[in-house]
């Protein structure tokens, strides 16, 4: 079965052609700058990346054909025909509290995705434009919308709840509704593939440390908990978002610097973060490096990260009553190794320890904890377009 999984940005779209029982990825690649001079980059499979600039790209449906073209094409394409495309699975990143689960998109459900478009109005919106591109191109194929938000569906309102008058959240749906959310299901599976244990008797936190970064308790495959929030701006500092702050903090700069919210908003998540901190970049791999030649501003941006980090282990510990496992994952998660030691350094009275030899690794599925390790400490790399395959696969299946 092929699987087509889109991701539309605003100007960019993202894509896979992958077979979800094979975990086989036929082709994947990239339309930048849509509706600009569009730049497209596709890969088969086993064959270098093709490269092209000013493919005309005025809109998503130009963007898409070019795709499908591609994917056809008698030199470089890796499939037949178009009828060889089973079902389109689309990300979308909100689905507000209407959507606990991957669903077939239906006219009910485009309108049900749009009237979540004020919860997050730089994503949804441009979800919805690769949708309805693709159903104009592809009428008669299945399609299935994917959210980041849906695992986070089964937290507790004691979890979920702000401390603001309730009203908000019953008129206006002000809540904690979590983000990564893909990625956080697919490496929770993973996670009880390697321990050789059912989900549901495992009590996991799962770390998508990134430029975007987010941390979920998972009890018995449930997301219980999780760090970003309302946006994805909450939580722990990131790339060049702030994370959680004292609310208080924007007035007083606002007030001192004559920012309205546009510019403070632009503030907390364009330039703060370990950005923000260090001066030098969002880059993590650009901090470590200035953090050897002495840099302590850099420096002090790691620390406050993996600070942040650990802080947030040990609530969600406290949380679920104990932890089985501590996962890594994302660009930082898989591939810092100094980052994860620096997580959990400290936490060995909960029975966490890491072998020094075991972590120096970087990008692969291993277990790097002690042997005599309580709690297993994991390194699982991430595949949200190969979760949004097989959810995608078995709604359609029925």
């Amino acid at each position: 079965m092929n699987i087509l999984v889109i991701n539309a940005g605003s100007s960019s779209l993202k894509y896979q052609l992958l077979n979800p029982e094979t975990q086989e990825v036929l082709a994947k690649g990239l339309c930048e700058r849509i509706g600009i001079d569009g730049k497209f980059t596709y890969k088969p499979a086993g064959k270098e990346a093709i490269k092209a600039a000013d493919v005309a790209m005025p809109t998503h449906s130009e963007a898409i054909q070019t795709v499908l073209n591609a994917l056809v094409d008698e030199k470089n394409g890796v499939i037949g025909s178009m009828k060889e495309i089973d079902a389109v699975g689309h990300r979308v990143v909100h689905g507000g509290e209407k959507f606990a689960q991957s669903v077939l998109i239906t006219d009910e459900v485009m309108a049900a995705i749009e009237e979540c478009n004020p919860l997050a109005p730089l994503h949804n919106p441009a979800n919805i434009i690769g949708i309805k591109a693709c159903q104009q191109l592809m009428p008669g194929t299945p399609m299935v919308a994917v959210f980041d938000t849906a695992f986070h569906q089964t937290m507790p309102p004691v979890a979920y709840t702000y401390a603001l008058p309730y009203e908000y959240y019953t008129q206006d749906k002000v809540r904690r509704y979590g983000f990564h959310g893909t990625s956080h299901k697919y490496i929770a599976g993973r996670a009880a593939a390697m321990l050789g244990k059912p989900i549901e008797e495992l009590k996991l936190i799962s770390c998508h440390l990134g430029n975007g970064s987010s941390i979920t308790a998972i009890d018995g495959g449930k997301s219980v908990d999780t760090s970003m929030g309302f946006t994805p701006l909450a939580g722990l500092p990131m790339g060049t978002r702030a994370g959680d702050i004292d609310a208080g903090i924007m007035e007083y700069l606002m007030n001192k610097y004559n920012m309205d919210i546009k510019e403070m908003l632009n503030v907390l998540n364009k330039q703060s973060g370990v950005q923000g901190i260090s001066g030098v970049s969002s880059d993590f791999r650009d901090l470590e490096q200035a953090t050897a030649e002495g840099n302590q501003r850099a420096a002090l941006a790691l620390r406050v990260f993996e600070y942040s980090v650990k802080k947030l282990i040990g609530a969600y510990a406290a949380a679920m009553g104990g932890v089985d496992a501590i996962i890594f994952t994302a660009g930082v998660g898989e591939n810092g190794p100094e980052t994860r030691a620096n997580a959990v350094s400290g936490l060995e009275y909960m029975g966490v320890k890491i072998d020094p030899e075991k972590n120096n690794t970087r990008g692969k599925e291993v277990d790097v904890s002690a042997d005599d390790a309580k709690v297993r400490v994991l390194v699982i790399p991430t595949n949200e377009e190969l979760m949004i395959a097989m959810d995608t696969a078995a709604i359609v299946k029925g």
